[in-house]
């Protein structure tokens, strides 16, 4: 059947009709095209006839009289004015089932050195969101594997996250044990502008058969084009949406949402679009939102995306551009830091500066409540922390203090906590470690009403 789609889609790419054009000028990074009249369009590629016989691309981003303004996917060596190029049609990708457990590139090319069959479907990049009058509600918690997820930070079915973190705080392998352990039918992973060295080991060592076993990873390294970077993202979601569409829920991870953002600035600013937003172009929040849009509940019959993206925050600021943006589309928000990372504690989660927006609904009474005292209790400690660890601190002061000086070791160990028996068991470790004996209404089934 795989040869039969692969053979299907061959044939519905033939042209009757091709078309050339030639360069009319070289300036910077962009590359102006003549000859190709009405037949170019915002969005095709084009194949330069490099003399050196070295095959160029480039993807037409401005159109201008009969000019097309390309920006190229390599370097620029060999392109002269007066070479020829021909259009190709914009590209779209065809997913199927067959992807699960292969890496492939934003294009939908094998990168594991293996044919790779192709659906009998092509699919836009670029897809419109379900419409949001018809779409369906966030469904039920989801079982992590992590007993913070399961508790303090509960992610639902068709619930947007986003996980906030600076360079080399543990974001990656936090993403590997999400991967590996919330419950999905397909995991889809679009690991933009990664270095090369590390998608072997992503794939070996921190995701490992597991959670291969279930997945598709769609990469763009770091050396790449803007363009290949920014369509990754795009690639990513495309492939997500074809497993919706069969009814299946799919849980779609992107790291790093910043550098989607990144090369759509590279892209943006060699079109003229100016840096108007701490370096951004104006686009940069719509093309976010419109990534976000697609994901979460599909319409009645279908399945839904649960997304988790990666913000990669410099200087673990959080007002930057593109956490700003994200923070208004997402349903919550877990933060990284470095502080707790420095001293050991993984996953590095600043518990107080996360939310899940998943909650209240998402949890019993019973479970909000220990959900309230954890918090009330990090809170207490956080607040005097400094006083503590200088010495300052007189027990028998403050009641509520003492308490959270008494917890807070037991509570920050449980952050740390794997739960692969699921909600049941983060709950029974968390009354534990608030020191509370574990209620019968807990971890009951609980839906989110969105």
């Amino acid at each position: 059947m795989d040869k039969i789609l692969s053979a299907v889609a061959r044939i519905n790419e033939l042209r009757m009709v091709r078309v050339f054009g030639r360069v009319a000028w070289v300036q910077g990074g962009l590359i102006g095209v003549r000859g190709l009249s009405v037949h170019a369009c915002v969005g095709d590629r084009l194949l330069f006839s490099i003399p050196s016989g070295r095959e160029l691309v480039g993807e037409i981003i401005g159109l201008s009289n009969d000019i097309a303004h390309v920006l190229a996917e390599g370097p620029l060596e060999g392109v002269a004015i007066g070479v020829e190029t021909e259009l190709l049609p914009a590209p779209r990708i065809a997913p199927c089932d067959g992807w699960i457990g292969r890496v492939v590139d934003p294009l939908g090319r094998p990168l594991d050195g293996t044919p790779l069959p192709q659906g009998d479907r092509r699919r836009d990049y670029r897809a419109a969101p379900p419409p949001a009058a018809q779409r369906g509600r966030l469904g039920g918690r989801l079982n992590s594997g992590l007993a913070v997820f399961d508790t303090m930070l509960p992610i639902v079915r068709g619930q947007r996250i986003g996980l906030f973190a600076g360079s080399g705080v543990g974001k990656s392998t936090l993403l590997a044990a999400l991967a590996r352990g919330v419950a999905a039918d397909v995991v889809v992973i679009a690991m933009i502008g990664e270095r090369g060295r590390e998608l072997r080991e992503f794939i070996e060592t921190v995701l490992g058969p597991e959670g291969m076993a279930r997945a598709v990873i769609i990469a763009a390294t770091s050396d790449q084009s803007p363009l290949m970077r920014r369509r990754c993202g795009w690639a990513g979601m495309a492939v997500a949406e074809h497993f919706r569409d069969q009814g299946k829920h799919v849980l779609f991870l992107t790291d790093s949402i910043t550098r989607f953002a990144e090369a759509h600035r590279e892209i943006a600013l060699a079109g003229g679009e100016a840096p108007s937003y701490r370096g951004f172009p104006p686009s940069t929040a719509n093309l976010i939102m419109a990534l976000a849009e697609r994901s979460g509940p599909g319409l009645p019959g279908a399945g839904d995306i649960t997304v988790i993206f990666s913000v990669l925050v410099a200087g673990s600021d959080m007002e930057e551009p593109v956490a700003d943006i994200l923070r208004g589309v997402l349903d919550g928000h877990v933060v990284l830091d470095r502080t707790i990372a420095e001293r050991g504690r993984f996953p590095a989660i600043d518990v107080l500066r996360s939310v899940s927006r998943s909650l209240p609904h998402a949890a019993s009474d019973a479970e909000n409540a220990l959900i309230a005292r954890a918090r009330k209790t990090l809170g207490a400690y956080a607040g005097s922390e400094l006083m503590i660890k200088a010495g300052l601190y007189a027990p028998g002061a403050d009641p509520g203090l003492d308490e959270a000086v008494r917890i807070y070791p037991a509570l920050d160990a449980f952050i740390a906590e794997a739960a692969p028996e699921g909600a049941a068991q983060s709950f029974r470790l968390l009354a534990k470690a608030l020191g509370q004996p574990a209620g019968q209404d807990l971890a009951a089934p609980r839906l989110s009403p969105g």
